[in-house]
């Protein structure tokens, strides 16, 4: 009875994780149907919403054939114990909500399909290598420990999810480049009689696919309905397009926007099915577990929990539909909600984006700039082989309309982004194969954005290596998943129940710790408003105003961290300890991406103002944000020699040095802290007196230069630490000259009507 009571507990604790995995697994994948629709603007969020949330409720409904993946899929479990199976079943949920928090918190889309897949193969795998060892087996199989896990299911299981991508891709480039020849981007005028039988195609395969092919795997639908679809599916398929074909033209000739039709409708099945095919990975596991307890319960009079083998999880689940209209309940909620969620739907409208600028949100690679770098040179040479009224004809179906600032793509391509996505998870469902809903419709959208050329010279190398970054993110997950997964498994079946209830004590500290960091980086990080507002408004004296706001922020911003940095290694330095130096370090790297992204944004606001004062004034924000970049440079070459220095446990900073270069110290700190004062108030009336101070201490830095070079001359010893003295005394000049520019700078950015007094 008091195992009873415990394994109740931990049911209970797993229905407790399951709401949890749900609205982090909502923040992941969800997204994912809503990036077309609000990447196009095809409605408002309000509408495309609710339009989602029908469909999630409706794929919820249906996905209960789903459920047995999570029950036999991975493994044989009439070969486990009850107290076994709750050990496998426990380590998934744990992992899984701890490795998708992780990767949602770093703004990374990621697989729950994969983490739940691979979580199952760890934990079945290492238990099913204990049980082998240990000969804890109901009866021994001949085929030894292959014949525990389900390796033909699991096998095609894998192999279904990363085949996936290529066809997705493959199928996005293919049907995107078709339907951009056919509509251009000029479609609102190229429309006529092709969009009746576009819409129809779309409408047509989406209740194929979604309703015919979906409706088989769902125990709601009647016996003698399924039989109906069975015999009378091509007679269905023709009605159906004729029917709205003729519909969707009626629909134009009334002047309503058939393609907002379509993504509306898109977005419905892709929320169907990413409900009927993900689910299982947010609550299988849970529900498994429940059924296995109840089993226990009921049956197992006078069974201990290691004796009990688990025959039940081998039949079909019989998911009550009130677990399933909750969970989709829950999603809902989740979805309208989240945080996070906004910010991986980012992640993917941007890389997928169709303008054309810059986007070096991951930055580059060289594995980027090397596939970048191979298929230029393939295009080229084909482009050379191409007759040159082909190349003609084909780009001027390609020619761009003049970009939107509000729409990352057009309607034409948000409806192949979604159709066809809804299209393949339905097929993978209808097969009882658990596709990737993110591994899908992310690769989709890479396809059709490669198709629609939306990646240019100046942005493919950036978003080839957020493609990259994104399927590495994947994979990690999977070893990850199938490596903590083990870990914890192993754990709880040597701990047995003490040992469970400490793991669930350890994730719910991990959930607690993950979000507070989650919020300190949001606080950290919060809604840039100004800049919304910049490259939204009209009125170029508003859009002014608010951009030197802006940029003397950044600025300010950017003295700060130079300020406390510089301070923070000479002070680490002296005490010859390098974990500071080498995190300082770490630290400039990010500041450099942040100034490198602000640098851009505030150029672009600047494109929006007056162009009598870009011409005055754009050469003095450039010399400002130069000068930025080069304190970072400048606090780099500081820390490196100084980090390399205290790493290899060479001599420290001698106590000579160190009362000499500290008041030094100090008083560049001063110098740094002052001109940000200025900046940040915008009084630049002692601007004067800070920029002698700073030439003064150039001057005295100099001549201390000069002394620790006959130092060097005349040492007897090792050189290694005069090096990075004379280094340190060189960089603080530099960084002088450079805050000195920065000063300058700022008073010819900043000032109001004639510039005032210039500094030397």
């Amino acid at each position: 009875m008091d195992f009873d009571i415990s394994y109740l507990l931990i049911v209970a604790f797993m229905f407790m994780l399951a709401i949890i995995d749900l609205t982090v697994g909502v923040s992941n994948d969800a997204v994912n149907f809503l990036s077309s629709a609000v990447g196009s603007r095809a409605a408002k969020l309000r509408t495309v919403l609710i339009v989602a949330s029908i469909g999630v409720f409706v794929g919820a409904a249906f996905s209960s054939g789903m459920m047995d993946i999570a029950r036999h899929g991975i493994f044989q479990p009439q070969y486990f114990y009850f107290s076994e199976v709750m050990c496998i079943f426990l380590a998934v949920v744990i992992s899984d909500v701890f490795l998708l928090d992780l990767f949602n918190s770093l703004g990374l889309p990621t697989s729950t399909t994969v983490s739940m897949v691979f979580e199952l193969l760890g934990a079945a795998f290492i238990i099913s290598i204990i049980k082998m060892s240990t000969d804890t087996m109901p009866e021994i199989p001949d085929e030894g420990i292959l014949a525990l896990l389900n390796t033909e299911k699991a096998l095609t299981m894998i192999i279904s999810i990363f085949l996936s991508v290529a066809i997705a891709f493959v199928f996005g480039l293919i049907v995107q480049w078709i339907s951009r020849l056919i509509f251009t981007f000029h479609f609102r005028r190229n429309l006529a009689a092709k969009i009746g039988i576009f819409g129809g195609i779309a409408v047509t395969a989406i209740l194929y696919f979604m309703l015919m092919k979906g409706l088989k795997g769902s125990t709601l639908v009647p016996a003698d309905v399924k039989e109906f679809i069975d015999n009378n599916t091509l007679m269905l398929i023709g009605a159906s397009f004729v029917f709205f074909t003729v519909l969707m033209q009626i629909l134009h000739w009334l002047k309503v926007n058939v393609l907002k039709i379509v993504v509306l409708i898109g977005t419905f099945s892709l929320a169907l099915a990413f409900a009927g095919n993900d689910l299982v990975n947010f609550i299988g596991v849970t529900l498994a577990g429940l059924s296995s307890f109840m089993d226990f319960t009921e049956n197992a009079t006078g069974v201990a929990a290691d004796q009990y083998v688990m025959t039940s999880l081998t039949e079909s689940a019989k998911t009550p539909v009130y677990y399933l209209i909750g969970a989709g309940a829950i999603m809902v909620f989740a979805l309208c909600t989240s945080k996070k969620a906004k910010k991986v739907l980012q992640t993917s409208i941007n890389l997928t984006s169709q303008k054309n600028d810059e986007n070096d949100m991951f930055g580059s690679s060289p594995l980027a700039r090397n596939i970048v770098r191979v298929t230029t040179n393939m295009v080229t040479a084909i482009s050379r082989k191409t007759p040159e009224n082909v190349k003609a004809w084909v780009n001027k179906r390609f020619a761009p309309l003049e970009e939107r600032e509000d729409v990352a793509f057009d309607l034409v391509r948000a409806s192949v982004n979604l159709v066809l996505a809804g299209l393949l998870i339905a097929l993978g469902t209808s097969l009882k194969l658990p596709l990737s809903t993110t591994y899908v419709t992310f690769m989709v959208g890479m396809g059709s954005s490669l198709a629609d050329r939306a990646w240019g010279r100046e942005s493919a190398v950036y978003r080839v290596t957020g493609v990259v970054s994104v399927i590495g993110g994947w994979f990690i997950t999977a070893g990850a998943a199938f490596i903590l997964a083990a870990l914890v498994a192993t754990i709880m079946y040597f701990g047995g129940i003490v040992a469970m209830y400490i793991m669930i004590a350890v994730v719910i500290y991990l959930l607690i710790q993950s979000h507070i960091n989650y919020n300190k980086k949001q606080s950290a990080e919060k809604q840039d408003t100004k800049m919304e507002v910049i490259m939204s408004s009209d009125n170029p004296e508003e859009v002014w105003d608010l951009l030197k706001q802006h940029s003397a922020e950044t600025l300010s911003k950017t003295l700060t961290f130079s300020a406390e940095t510089y301070k923070l290694m000479f002070d680490a330095f002296a005490k010859d300890d390098h974990r500071p130096l080498r995190s300082s370090l770490i630290k400039i790297d990010d500041e450099k991406n942040l100034m490198k992204k602000m640098r851009r944004f505030e150029t672009r606001g600047m494109q929006r103002i007056d162009k009598s004062i870009v011409f005055e004034r754009s050469t003095w924000y450039h010399l400002c944000t130069n000068s930025c970049q080069q304190m970072l440079n400048t606090l780099t070459r500081i820390g490196k020699p100084m980090k390399e220095h205290a790493e290899n446990s060479f001599s420290p900073l001698s106590k000579e040095y160190i009362e000499e270069f500290t008041p030094y110290c100090m008083d560049v700190y001063k110098v740094l802290a002052d001109i940000n004062n200025i900046i940040a108030t915008g009084d630049y009336s002692g601007a004067d007196e800070v920029s002698d101070r700073g030439k003064n201490l150039k001057h005295a830095l100099a001549n201390l230069r000069k002394t620790q070079t006959m130092r060097l001359h005349q040492s007897p010893g090792s050189l290694r630490m005069d090096f990075v003295y004379l280094n340190l005394i060189q960089e603080s000049h530099e960084l002088l000259s450079e805050v000195r520019n920065l000063l300058r700078g700022g008073q010819k950015f900043f000032s109001e009507v004639s510039a005032p007094k210039t500094i030397e």
